[in-house]
């Protein structure tokens, strides 16, 4: 059996809330836990306080793994994590950049914001098993 590629996300809480990317795509508003994808000789650690840094603006110290679930030929790993430095909101997107206009169109809106957890049952967040984790009862 082939080896999952494997994908590398944060999940940072304070204050009440947690911080997640909105993306708006064909219409469609949905939240996702920031991260992406480990590069070649990149452990998944690295490749999650990579990701915080480019899609938020903000360096990250990791604890442990939260979550984890596989779809799609993909195994995802969800890292607890907290803001050590950056400024939230100031992420540059790098793999963005390289896009061209109309790529970037169909990729639809990568937006940076952070959710009160009492607001995370009326939402379309993913994965919903952790937000239902995160969720207040």
């Amino acid at each position: 059996m082939a080896e999952l590629a494997p994908r590398a996300r944060v999940v940072i809480v304070e204050r009440d809330r947690v911080a997640l990317i909105r993306r708006v795509r064909d219409g469609h508003t949905y939240y996702l836990f920031p991260g992406g994808g480990v590069e070649a000789g990149e452990t998944p650690e690295a490749a999650a306080r990579r990701e915080a840094l480019e899609e938020l603006g903000v360096e990250v110290e990791l604890g442990p793994i939260v979550h984890e679930e596989s779809f799609g030929g993909t195994h995802f790993l969800y890292y607890d994590a907290w803001i050590v430095g950056g400024a939230f909101g100031t992420g540059s997107w790098p793999d963005h950049a390289v896009l061209s206009a109309r790529e970037r169109e169909r990729s639809g809106t990568h937006e940076p914001v952070w959710v009160p957890l009492a607001d995370l049952r009326g939402r379309d967040v993913r994965p919903p098993a952790l937000a239902a984790l995160l969720s207040p009862r």
